[in-house]
């Protein structure tokens, strides 16, 4: 059984669900290593995602966990089973995993929904919002690594820009449009790319006004990307340590309830428009 040094974000997610319908079913490791004839130490790095797992080995699993959701059942084989080497490869070893790893999700995602409170939301930005950023909260990278980051980032917006994109959605507080973030050219840049994206079908832009009374939601930011099945969706967090991806089940739902609550907040996107068009005339 060949195993992985770095599994992806998603590998690892498909090895926590596996141990998650093992202690549903009330089984041990030990008994599970035995229903596929490995031992302890193989069926834990398969539930580490650090090994990988057939499909037959998987739907045995399954059967024998009695789990009856034959949608999550599939969604873990397509998973188990996906061989996709994407765009973001050419980044590995060069840019930090996690970037990698969101790209990935990205890519596998049903629909994203994102809550951006001080910077513009990445799939929005332009190549000068990003640079200005990189630059600016990482100054000691030389200008190659800043080059890879927006390099990258800008390649992230095919999810949204391709033929086929994914429904997107997403919540910005009026501070992130009114900051900033490079000169004043490049802010009328930025909120003009924003509107013209908001004219796109799949696409829907709200703004949260700074004027709004009772909105204490300034904690809110996250990237909330949907699954195969909402069982394996994936909140994903700045933190301190770096970046987080959250996927057990109630606070997947404290994080839908959190979006449908500033989205409740927010302007409607005809009104949203009409506020970023105001912006951009004072610029």
């Amino acid at each position: 059984m060949a195993t992985r040094r770095h599994p992806t974000a998603r590998q690892v997610r498909l090895g926590t669900e596996l141990r998650r319908l093992r202690d549903a079913a009330g089984l041990k490791a030990t008994e599970a290593a035995t229903l596929l004839g490995v031992n302890s130490v193989q069926m834990s790095q398969i539930e580490s995602g650090v090994a990988g797992v057939s499909e037959e080995r998987l739907r045995r699993l399954a059967a024998n966990y009695a789990c009856s959701d034959v949608d999550l059942i599939d969604a873990l084989v397509d998973m188990a089973t996906d061989r996709t080497r994407g765009w973001w490869e050419e980044y590995r070893g060069v840019l930090p995993a996690a970037y990698l790893d969101l790209s990935e999700l990205d890519h596998h995602a049903t629909f994203r929904h994102d809550v951006a409170v001080i910077h513009v939301p990445g799939l929005f930005q332009t190549d000068a919002y990003a640079r200005a950023l990189f630059s600016y909260m990482n100054p000691e990278f030389p200008q190659s690594e800043v080059e890879h980051r927006v390099a990258h980032r800008m390649k992230r917006k095919t999810v949204i820009e391709s033929p086929d994109p994914i429904p997107y959605e997403t919540v910005i507080h009026e501070a992130a449009l009114r900051i900033r973030v490079a000169g004043r050219a490049a802010s009328r840049a930025q909120l003009t790319r924003i509107l013209e994206l908001s004219e796109a079908e799949h696409i829907t832009v709200r703004v949260i006004p700074f004027g709004l009374d009772d909105f204490a939601g300034a904690g809110s930011a996250m990237v909330y990307l949907g699954g195969a099945v909402p069982h394996l969706d994936t909140v994903v967090r700045d933190a301190p340590h770096g970046t987080a991806f959250i996927d057990s089940a109630a606070q997947l739902e404290h994080f839908r309830k959190l979006f449908r609550r500033v989205k409740g907040a927010s302007l409607e996107p005809e009104q949203s428009r009409d506020l970023i068009q105001q912006l951009t005339k004072e610029l």
